[in-house]
This record gives structure tokens, sequence and C-alpha cells, in this order.
């Protein structure tokens, strides 16, 4: 009965695994190392598209910007019809009657005329100030775009190896099931024969259970970690997918070298960001400055018109007059009601802000580079304790196993040297996963995910 429950709860487990391989028989499985799932990343995630997305609308808009400087041309017709003409009235002596008003028709029944007209701007402070700002918006913009991706890749990173971390686990724990059952079945065999007491074949499934349900929570803990892994990555969820990185140990290889590096602000975007913010608040205070100057612009405008009361008259265009005119505009602002003094006054402010804005992230930078790489240290004391421990629970697990095979051990001795080896190989790799996210966050605060 126990022998048939143990193999219940590892189907049970595999289950999972199955019906995904099953599932995706039929989708080409995608190998991916760590650098191919950011570069994956960048290109499929919903943000990243969006921020690229942003950065094309906001050179559409500069070039709609660039459009006020550039001559503006229109043309415009118009035909009219009079149904009822409008009639005057003047003294009748013109035509021999006298005391009377006689109505007549000054207003031809038909009129068309056609124009164009074309304007251009000399000066204007704020549109002058406007055209400087467009590199600098777009810079805003780009470097919003590249945060985005950084930010993914730093979460495709730790996602990345948390899977591989959560795969080696169950590996080990689906190992250890199978040997466990292989020495459940030993230990049954030998209860019949009498060798053995029922209390230590109580022990060793009690044991079996055990490792069922940590095998069942590592198992779900795959799955979701795989389902994280590919949502941060913008990937299909039925899509096979392999890990190549596997290789905890490599990614140690530049603690000391991540561990004496000093922070440089510009390494980081979100630092140049709000440097390119302050040179915008910069352009708004020169361009609300430059809006009290006089603005200058020009224009000309030609065109033709013809009245008749005769509709086949309107295609004769020999009778067309034609017409032309151009001029200069000058607007001249006087007083605005306090209006322009007060945006001023704004945009000073807003440049405080920036400045402020600026040294409190100068402090926050470092604070999480001295922050994370303190993290990174403790957590590499750790794992190396931690590794100790395991090697450690291997040997006393090894002598355990050899002491039980020459009658000289317990089953009790062996299924507590066990237990103590699982949990050592749990420390490990729980004390590798806080390594891998401190490094993360060490190198996301140096800015390193670029």
């Amino acid at each position: 009965m126990r022998r048939l429950i143990t193999q219940t709860t590892l189907a049970l487990i595999l289950l999972p695994f199955a019906v995904n391989a099953q599932t995706d028989a039929n989708k080409e499985i995608k190998v991916l190392s760590l650098e191919d799932a950011k570069a994956y990343a960048v290109k499929n995630n919903a943000a990243a598209k969006n921020a690229r997305l942003d950065v094309k609308i906001q050179r559409a808009k500069n070039a709609e910007v660039t459009g006020i400087s550039l001559p503006n041309v229109s043309v415009q017709g118009q035909y009219s019809q009079y149904l009822d003409p409008f009639k005057s009235f003047v003294p009748g002596e013109f035509v021999g009657q006298p005391g009377t008003f006689i109505p007549v028709q000054f207003t031809p029944t038909y009129t068309t005329n056609a124009g164009a007209t074309a304007s251009q701007i000399l000066f204007d402070g704020s549109v002058m100030v406007a055209l400087q700002a467009k590199k600098a918006i777009v810079k805003v913009i780009e470097q919003g775009a590249q945060l985005t991706e950084e930010e993914i890749r730093y979460n495709v990173q730790k996602a990345y190896y948390g899977l591989v971390i959560a795969g080696k686990q169950y590996n080990i724990l689906k190992s250890s099931l199978q040997n466990g059952r292989k020495m459940a079945n030993e230990m049954h065999v030998m209860q019949q024969t009498g060798f053995v007491e029922k209390i230590e074949v109580d022990r060793t499934d009690v044991q079996i259970n055990n490792l069922a349900a940590d095998s069942i929570r590592i198992g779900g803990l795959v799955t979701t970690t795989e389902q994280l892994l590919k949502y941060s990555m913008g990937m299909d969820m039925a899509q096979p997918l392999v890990l190549s990185d596997t290789t905890l140990e490599m990614t140690l290889a530049d603690a000391d070298g991540l561990l004496l590096q000093g922070e440089d602000y510009t390494d980081r975007t979100d630092f140049n960001m709000l440097q390119s913010q302050l040179r915008l608040n910069q352009y708004d205070l020169k361009r609300h400055r430059l809006s009290g100057l006089p603005s200058l612009s020009t224009f000309i405008s030609a065109g033709y018109n013809y009245a008749a009361n005769k509709f086949d008259n309107l295609f004769d265009f020999r009778f067309y007059q034609s017409s032309v005119n151009w001029g200069l505009g000058l607007r001249m602002p006087i007083f605005d009601g306090m209006q322009r003094y007060n945006r001023v006054k704004q945009a000073k402010l807003a440049i405080k802000k920036s400045y402020n804005s600026i040294e409190e992230l100068k402090l926050a930078i470092d604070f999480q580079t001295d922050m994370s790489k303190t993290n990174y240290k403790n957590s590499l004391i750790a794992l190396e304790n931690k590794r100790r421990n395991l090697d450690l629970a291997n040997s006393v697990l090894d002598l355990a196993q050899k002491k039980y095979k020459a009658g000289v051990g317990s089953n009790l001795e062996l299924t507590s040297a066990q237990n103590d080896m699982l949990m050592a190989q749990n420390n490990y790799f729980s004390a590798m996963l806080d390594v891998i996210n401190a490094k993360s966050d060490l190198q996301k605060a140096l800015g390193q995910f670029k």
C-alpha cells in the first residue's frame, strides 16, 4: 500500500511537466543564454516597445515644431450665387422720375475668387527656443526608453537565475526521492524477512512523503518562475524554453571586480535623464524670457476675382482681375497682466527643483551602491558557509550509508543524515539565489544593465 502511495505521489509531481511537454511538442524548443534572454526581452517586452514608440512620437512632434519656422502656404477659392440679389435705391432724378427712388441691382448674380497666401516668421523668441530644445526633448525620451530597457534586463536576469536554481533544486529532490523509494522497497523486504522493525520502515515512509511534498513545492516554483521569466521577456507562455547558462559558479567570477569598482554618476541613466531634464527647464526659462521680445513676420497674397450676371461668363478668364499684396507684421507685447513674469518665476523654481532632485539622486546612488556592496559581501560569506555545510553533510551521509550497508549503522542515523543533507542543499541554493540577487542589485546600482 505504501509503495502504491509513493508511486502515485511521484506521478502527480511529474504530471504537470509531462502535460507541458505534450502540449508544447509541436513548438520548436528555444534555447537561450542569459544575454539572449535579455535581448529577446528588450525586443519583445511591451513596455520596451512602447518606450521606443514614444521616441518616434516625440520625433514626429519635433518635426511639427520645425514646421512653425517654415513658410506656411495656403490656397482658397470661393464661388457664390445670389438667388435674389440685393438692390440699392437711387434717386429717380437720374432716370427722369423726380421725387422717387428706383431699385437698382449693383451686386452681380455670380461671383468667383481664388487666391494663395504665404507667411513666414522672421523672428519669434519662443519659436527660436523651441527649435533649440528639440534635441534635448528627444534625448530625455530616449533616456526614458533606455531606463525601461535596463529595468527589463535587471528583471530578466533575476528571473533567469531564479529558474536555474529552482530547476537544480527540483532535480536533486527528484533524485533523492528515487533513491528513497529504492531504499523503502528494500526496507519493506527486510521487514517481511524479520531483519528490520516496522518503526524503521515507517521512518523511511515519512521521509519519502516529506520529499514528495518538497518536490511538489519546488516543482510549482519551477513552473511559476518560468512563467515569470517568459512574462518579463514578452514570450508566449506555451513556448518550450531551455536555459543554457546554468553554471552558477561562473556568475561569481567577477565578484572582486564588482566590489572594487567605484561609482560614476554618469553611468546611471536616471542621473543623465535628470541632467537632461534640467537643460529642458533652462530652455523653458529662456523661452518665457524671450516671449517678451517683439515678433516679426512677413506675408504675401495673390488672387483673381470676377463677377457676372451670366453663369457662362465665369469661364471667360480674360475678364478676371488679379491682385497682389505683401506686408510685414510686428507684434510688441506691452502688458499681459504679469503673466510672463509669473511664468518666468515658475521656470526658475522648476530649475531649483531639478538641482535638488539631482543632489537627492546622488545620495540615493551612494546609498544603493554601498548597501548593495555590503549585501553582496555578506551573501558571498554566507554562501561559502553553506557550501562548507553542504560538503560536511554529504560526508556525513556517505559515512552513514557505508555504516548502514555494513550492518553497523542504524536506519535512524541514515535518515537523520539524509534530512541534514537535504536541508544543507536547500540552504546552499537559497544562499546562491541571495548572492545572484545581490549581484544584480549591485550591477543595477553601478548602471551595468545598458
